[in-house]
């Protein structure tokens, strides 16, 4: 997941001080001017140059591969100009604890700095986590499995729908939904994912491959031929034996297309038609209880109308 994921950090962090204010505001005493502000506990203390040595990782920092020799040219770059913007911590009985920019701590201390430029804040477990998790998905080097794997946390912890986490990360809800499947992958073929020999792009096109022998086959032969998406798209329909019927897509009426645009709408899911309006399939795809739960509720209602 590449650079551009939307609302950013300082959006998050907006929504949970609006959402403390607003706390704070229900519990205030009787008598107060409801037109006072309410100070927040999560508010920014302000940037502090705090002691390394006071700073520890996150136990539960959903990244867990960093480049090293990537982070060696940050840290050189920390020598020079030192660190540009201030990683986020909150305060805890040991330090503090880092839940944003672990990459410029990390590297900082490989800079022999005393000491770094930090931000303080006082969130709670539930936010801890789904800040660290947001803040990574954020990041332009987090690999596929990564992303999958922290969007797959977000939603299986705190109940997010795939609407939910793409409206948070100002992706679509297909982006999101696609990059969730590849967690069904062969365990040999997310580790060439992992390993940046095999793209999202590829190993998508591989989802739909159910013979795990043939899918491990067929992603070592992206890897080792260097062929582009469309040609593993063509050697998974061989594979799979699907083929594309022209014909009858051709033959396919306005209205039934209508049908099929308006049935994605309601259902927010992929919907497709083979066949022609004297025979044929619909297919209403889902990808997680939770679009299934959606696509029940939703037929639930058809029928008590």
């Amino acid at each position: 997941m590449k650079k551009g994921l939307g609302r950013g950090l300082d959006s998050l962090f907006s929504i949970y001080d609006k959402d403390e204010e607003k706390q704070a505001d229900t519990s205030s005493t009787q008598g107060q001017d409801q037109k006072t502000p309410v100070k927040s506990n999560n508010k920014t203390e302000g940037i502090q140059e705090i002691d390394l040595s006071k700073i520890y990782a996150n136990v539960n920092q959903p990244r867990k591969n960093f480049n090293e020799e990537a982070l060696k040219e940050l840290s050189d770059s920390i020598k020079n100009h030192g660190v540009i913007q201030p990683i986020i911590v909150v305060p805890k009985e040991s330090g503090y604890m880092v839940i944003a920019g672990e990459r410029r701590w990390r590297a900082a201390k490989l800079a022999n700095l005393s000491a770094i430029p930090a931000i303080v804040k006082n969130y709670s477990d539930k936010q801890i986590k789904e800040v660290s998790i947001i803040e990574n998905l954020q990041r332009e080097d987090l690999n596929p499995i990564e992303a999958a794997t922290a969007i797959k946390k977000l939603m299986d912890e705190y109940g997010w729908t795939q609407d939910i986490v793409a409206n948070r990360l100002g992706k679509s809800r297909p982006v999101i939904a696609n990059t969730i499947r590849l967690l069904q992958l062969q365990p040999e073929v997310i580790t060439l994912i992992k390993d940046g020999k095999l793209s999202a792009g590829h190993a998508r096109s591989l989802v739909v491959v159910n013979n795990k022998d043939a899918q491990i086959k067929l992603a070592k032969l992206a890897c080792e031929k260097k062929i582009t998406v469309r040609d593993l798209e063509n050697a998974v329909k061989k594979q799979t034996g699907k083929t594309t019927k022209t014909k009858e897509k051709k033959e396919q009426s306005e209205e039934l297309k209508q049908l099929i645009s308006d049935m994605q709408r309601v259902f927010s899911t992929k919907v497709s038609a083979l066949g022609t309006n004297k025979r044929g399939r619909i297919y209403i795809d889902y990808y997680t209880q939770d679009d299934l739960e959606r696509i029940f509720d939703l037929v639930e209602n058809l029928k008590s109308n």
